[in-house]
């Protein structure tokens, strides 16, 4: 066997303080002109390329990085711009690009959905009828930017052909193959020009190689393989999988490609088990993904080194192996470095992009040096240390765990029953419209959390200036018309932060940043202990909103799979273990807040559906625990309190009747994004609990008219049954402007107003 070299696949964007970030949200308001947001952007990103030289790292990716979304940018590369955006031809103007991703004032934005089972949004292509074409070559100017600045002979990065038409939508299923034949040359192409160039190696992403593979896929995948490899026989081709184990292992190695890369972490009982039965094709590199690039854990060096032996010996005649995370280092923060604050025996057990790529160069050196590298010593200190802490043997909460599994998490009466009885209660007209919990969250709001968290303002301070926003807000929801109001979640920053905070078994970064959708960034919080309800979390502000209206209030809650989904979860415990402690603290959450009167209560589950394994013969069993650990925080209320639960991000078809054994009363599920094609699915699966579909999207400034959402709204009625159909907005307002907020709700309201109007004078 060749030798053992150590590569990266992908690097944060962000940057250390989030640099990224700033200076394109600048560029939206106008702050920067667009020549100064290509300089700013150039420096990080060439500060990300000095960091990998830096630690050492053999093989450096270059054209990973982008400047919204990189699924995004290979759309753009081939020209492959909506129809709405009145694009013509040639090189694609920015913000034409960031329209795409945002929408503006004559079209909106295109779908946004989750990367595979990652807490990362891309931008979801529409292929239509254009006809595709080379506009830039993306992956060329990265490779030579990284050339001629650094002298560094990186290794260009190009998502796959096949992953990117699996991802797209605006074809028939019939039109795949069609489709290949439009872009292979123009991926021929771009690889022309980077061999011509002088690169050796092209990393081409293939994640898709992960999920279900048909004959037919197999056939396409060699196809366009094949050809790469007949018509760029000067480049090098290292096909990377990652996020689970690749399926038809035995084809996929056989592809006429100079490299396979393999997720031997979250996909590693697959893979190994295909490389103990089939072995590895001689002469070709393998990239063994032994470090976690999802998950902010150190891993165990020690493990890790003897799965390499075994990957070795299973591998003899592979020309050499790569050491390397297991998928780009986006999904993890940048640098423990800024880290203070963090009680020692758990920063000792982290590592964030930068000291994983010091574990990859750390096992890359086992292989060349006569003594254990002295970062093995240490590793395998920190974790043991972490594993024998009291935080994580709180043996009072297994307990509970247990109890609670021993007996059904159901309401006390179905439905039928409890929705005659909140009739009763409520007394809500026909199509109630509400939202979906937050709204804007100021520079003013941020700015006093600031004051308060410094200590520059008392909480009693703090408590009246909340108090405040939850007066004024109330008063415009109020004035707009809505039914059923929220407090507004003005001391919340974020969803998932926010409950962490206060329960045990929990902690929290300062700079642990990470992408979520294009500027948004989320600190995820760390699940590093058992977790237990401590004291109440949201009954103050929610009581305090509901004494200010006669109107109901809902209660909100992030739901358990939402916080286990949304978090750094740790890896010593099965997660549905810890699933079911978070329910266990929520639900006496949820029974404080019936207590107080709050009797409508949202508990919020917008990843539910992004937790899917990416094998389907695997979703069962998800499903399974995902749903019984919501009813464990919900099932305890009577049958007047109303169960929300909301859910985003499309592609509910095939999980409609998981969404209905949660057994919520309503579920509000977005749907504008996608143009309303979940509104089909409806016509082959009944559903008969409470439902609200989102009527505008709320990731875009755009303001919608009272039509187009008129419009929604009757398409869904033609398949929902009315008297359990609730309006609302796709997802929370935090982010939005209050202008555009009271705009799109007060047309929101005018439309369902309307409808209203219709179906009293059929009758």
């Amino acid at each position: 066997m060749g030798k053992i070299v150590s590569g990266n696949l992908g690097y944060p964007r962000i940057g250390r303080n989030r640099e990224w970030k700033k200076a394109i949200e600048a560029y939206w308001a106008g702050q920067i002109a667009e020549p100064e947001l290509r300089e700013r952007l150039t420096a990080i990103r060439l500060d990300n390329l000095r960091t990998q030289q830096s630690k050492g790292i053999d093989v450096i990716p270059v054209g990973e990085f982008t400047y919204y979304d990189h699924v995004l940018d290979t759309a753009v590369m081939f020209g492959l711009i909506p129809a709405r955006f009145e694009y013509a031809d040639g090189a694609v103007p920015l913000d034409t690009y960031y329209a795409i991703a945002r929408g503006n004032k004559q079209a909106a934005a295109s779908e946004m959905t989750k990367w595979f089972n990652t807490n990362y949004h891309y931008i979801v292509p529409e292929l239509g009828d254009r006809e595709p074409k080379l506009t830039v070559n993306y992956p060329l100017e990265a490779y030579r930017e990284a050339k001629q600045a650094l002298q560094m002979e990186g290794r260009p990065v190009l998502l796959g052909l096949y992953t990117f038409l699996k991802l797209s939508k605006g074809y028939a299923e019939g039109e795949f193959s069609a489709w290949v034949d439009k872009l292979l040359p123009l991926y021929i192409q771009v690889l022309r020009e980077l061999a011509a160039e002088g690169a050796a190696w092209v990393q081409i992403d293939e994640p898709a190689l992960v999920t279900e593979l048909a004959a037919e896929d197999i056939q396409q995948l060699h196809l366009i393989y094949k050809t790469i490899a007949q018509e760029v026989p000067g480049i090098s081709i290292m096909l990377q999988t990652y996020f689970a184990a690749v399926s038809g292992y035995q084809q996929v190695i056989a592809l006429p490609v100079q490299g396979i890369g393999l997720d031997f972490v979250h996909g590693l009982e697959g893979n190994l088990a295909a490389l103990r039965e089939f072995g590895y094709p001689a002469g070709k590199v393998l990239g063994a993904g032994v470090i976690d690039g999802r998950n902010i854990w150190r891993g165990d060096l020690k493990a890790a080194r003897q799965l390499l032996d075994e990957i070795v010996e299973l591998a003899p005649q592979a020309e050499k192996v790569i050491v390397q995370p297991a998928s780009s280092l986006l999904h993890v923060p940048v640098s423990l470095q800024g880290e203070t604050e963090l009680e020692p025996l758990l920063k000792d057990a982290l590592a964030f992009a930068e000291e994983k790529l010091d574990e990859v160069a750390s096992l890359k050196e086992s292989f060349s040096s006569l003594s254990i590298p002295a970062l093995f010593a240490e590793n395998e200190q920190s974790i043991q240390a972490l594993s024998a802490a009291p935080v994580r043997n709180r043996h009072h909460v297994r307990s509970s765990v247990e109890q609670a599994l021993q007996q059904p998490a159901v309401r006390k009466n179905e439905f039928t029953t409890r929705r005659v009885k909140q009739e009763q209660k409520w007394q809500l007209p026909l199509l109630p419209t509400t939202t979906i919990g937050s709204f804007p969250q100021t520079k003013e709001v941020r700015s006093a959390r600031q004051k308060w968290r410094k200590g520059e303002w008392t909480t009693e301070q703090y408590d009246q200036y909340i108090q405040s926003e939850i007066d004024k807000w109330i008063q415009i929801q109020e004035d707009i018309g809505l039914d059923v109001l929220v407090h507004g979640e003005f001391e919340r920053t974020d969803m998932v932060e926010f409950f962490g905070e206060k329960l045990p078994g929990f902690a929290f970064t300062r700079g642990g940043w990470v992408q979520s959708y294009g500027t948004r960034c989320v600190k995820p919080p760390i699940i590093y202990g058992d977790v237990e309800f401590g004291q109440p979390m949201t009954v103050k502000e929610t009581q305090y909103a509901q004494s200010l209206t006669p109107k109901p209030v809902k209660g909100m809650l992030t739901g358990p799979i939402t916080i286990l989904n949304w978090s750094f979860v740790r890896t010593d415990i099965p997660r549905k273990h810890v699933a079911y402690q978070i329910a266990l603290a929520l639900r006496k959450e949820v029974e404080a807040l019936e207590r107080a009167g709050i009797e409508m209560i949202q508990v919020d589950e917008p990843a539910l559906r992004e937790g899917l394994p990416l094998k389907r013969e695997d979703w069962q069993e998800y499903l399974d625990w995902s749903v019984n650990a919501f009813r464990i925080s919900t099932s305890s209320v009577q049958d007047t309190t109303q169960i929300h639960t909301h859910m985003c991000y499309c592609e509910f078809q095939d999980i409609i009747d998981s969404i209905q054994a949660l057994d919520a009363d309503v579920i509000p599920i977005e749907t504008s994004r996608s143009h309303g094609e979940l509104i089909s699915s409806f016509e082959e699966h009944t559903y008969p609990l409470g439902i609200g579909l989102g009527v505008y999207d709320i990731h875009s400034p755009r303001v919608p008219s009272k039509e187009e959402m008129l419009s929604l709204i009757e398409r869904a009625l033609e398949v929902l049954d009315p008297q359990l159909f609730w309006i609302n907005p796709d997802c929370g307002l935090k982010t939005r402007g209050q202008e555009e907020t009271v705009a799109a709700l007060s047309h929101m309201v005018s439309a369902a107003e309307t409808y209203r109007e219709k179906v009293i004078s059929r009758s």
